[in-house]
């Protein structure tokens, strides 16, 4: 057994967390009606959302049968049918993605989880900055974990924070029976950075990286890390990343549905050809072995001559498939992680995820068509090119899409909405046929929101890759006795390591 995973820990009492259930003469029939109810408001549902579909879809059609006149002026314009042209390509490779993925999702199925005994040892790494006590709560989930205590290793990472996230780290280690080794950076360095000092920490045979915004579910980490053992090529897994402050807006309500779709159906057609294409910084899984022997790239990569700083975890899952592991997706490992609520830091969060993508879809096509498996790398291939037309895609559907309106406003502005809400159809039927919620319609919502006040952000990302913004925690007032409250005693499991050493943290 690795050293420093040996100790058992007492488990926590958590009666006082436990609310006393009401008398019920028949708990048993009362759970049954419940079920049936719950199973039937679902049908209701799922029906609706068919028939709006179905409905959509209808009305789609009916007017482009109605306006069939003007694309027939059009095909006769200088410009008109290229336009046309390349419009149905893209439309035809858009629907053929789409059967493509959904044959594949129909296939997928999640791992279970293993059985105490066959689990690997467990380093989890938990990288935080200008958290507050958010983290606090991070830390107390992955505390309760079902994962064998004498298997499992938990490390804090405060990356040099100017608010009272190191108190409630330490707090955390105080509270939670003082299983957390904790580090403190003196500065900002970045995620990447904070990660590599917990990776050089790690003693588990897999890392697991959780944000430290997130919280996860009791059986997370045991399902994240099954993969690597019933699969021994399998070098990361990635987790299924759900919203965590829906009650916060509109803006975390669509996301949700987003995040569904996301990861649900995308990387779980992803997974089915061992080629999951980004293991998401909220919950990941990785080999030891294999990050230990690309951790120097991966800590010194560079863009066009200037230090990466973003993209890490898109950068690492790269690196993890050049060396010839797959990559996979489990949808029974979940984490609920917090996103923007303003629309400015959302434009920050995609200009920062569509700037990495760029970056290691450069980076992923210098191996992806030789020989870097032994396994098939056609699907590899495949998901590379259709994210290479998603890229290109983006500008040119604007300069159509624009081009139309102001040639016939009063046609094509109509089509062009209905357009958007078909489209918005396929990732709200997912949402509403998988969980039965009314939830569903944000997708919709989503669709005009990201025509309107997004559609601009693949386009600048494509022409400013090398910028590399980040979105920052904002420090929040605090009181200065907050910080007195309570007093620790320092331990070995606690380093302060010096800023010109933050990448040489102490195993």
């Amino acid at each position: 057994m690795t050293k420093g995973l040996t100790s058992d820990v007492t488990k926590r009492d958590l009666s006082e967390n436990q609310t006393s259930a009401l008398p019920i003469e028949n708990p048993e029939k009362n759970q049954t009606d419940d079920q049936i109810n719950q199973s039937r408001w679902k049908m209701y549902y799922r029906s609706l959302i068919v028939a709006c579909t179905i409905t959509i879809c209808l009305a789609g059609w009916l007017s482009w049968e109605k306006n069939e006149a003007i694309w027939t002026i059009l095909w006769t314009t200088p410009l008109g049918k290229p336009m046309i042209l390349i419009f149905t390509v893209l439309m035809i490779i858009t629907v053929s993605e789409l059967i493509w993925r959904t044959e594949l999702v129909y296939r997928y199925r999640a791992i279970p989880g293993l059985d105490d005994d066959k689990l690997p040892t467990c380093s989890v790494i938990v990288p935080a900055y200008n958290e507050g006590p958010q983290v606090f709560k991070t830390l107390e989930s992955i505390t309760a974990s079902d994962f064998p205590k004498r298997k499992f290793q938990i490390i804090a990472v405060d990356d040099g924070s100017q608010d009272d996230t190191w108190y409630w780290i330490q707090k955390a280690k105080q509270d939670l029976n003082g299983r957390i080794i904790t580090i403190k950076l003196p500065e900002n360095q970045g995620k990447r950075h904070a990660l590599n000092a917990g990776f050089k920490k790690s003693s588990g045979d897999v890392i697991v990286t959780i944000d430290s915004d997130s919280i996860i579910e009791k059986n997370t980490i045991r399902n994240l890390v099954s993969p690597m053992i019933t699969d021994r090529k399998v070098g990361a897994v990635a987790g299924n990343v759900r919203v965590l402050n829906k009650d916060k807006g509109f803006i975390p309500q669509m996301l949700d549905v987003v995040f569904v779709y996301s990861f649900d159906f995308v990387r779980s057609s992803q997974s089915m050809v061992n080629t999951v294409m980004c293991t998401p910084g909220a919950l990941s899984a990785y080999k030891r072995s294999v990050v230990m022997r690309v951790l120097k790239e991966w800590l010194g990569q560079t863009f066009l001559g200037r230090a990466a700083n973003i993209g890490e975890d898109r950068a690492l899952t790269n690196l993890i498939l050049r060396e010839g592991f797959k990559v996979l997706f489990q949808k029974n490992a979940v984490v609920y992680t917090e996103v923007p609520v303003t629309y400015t830091n959302l434009c920050k969060m995609f200009l920062r995820w569509n700037r990495s993508n760029i970056r290691e879809m450069f980076a992923m096509t210098r191996f992806i068509f030789k020989p870097f498996r032994k396994e098939s790398m056609l699907g590899a291939r495949v998901n590379l090119l259709l994210g290479w037309l998603t890229l290109v895609k983006a500008p040119i559907m604007i300069v159509l899409t624009w081009s139309l309106i102001i040639w016939e406003p009063m046609t094509f502005l109509p089509n062009l909405l209905l357009s958007v809400v078909i489209f918005s159809s396929l990732p709200a039927g997912f949402y509403g046929w998988k969980y039965g919620s009314f939830q569903s319609f944000w997708s919709y919502f989503y669709g005009f929101y990201s025509f309107i006040g997004l559609a601009w952000v693949m386009p600048y990302s494509l022409i400013t890759p090398h910028n590399s913004g980040w979105l920052t925690r904002q420090i929040k007032p605090q009181k200065e006795e907050s910080f007195s409250a309570f007093s620790f005693n320092s331990s070995d499991s606690s380093s302060i390591i010096p800023a010109h050493e933050g990448n040489k943290a102490p195993l």
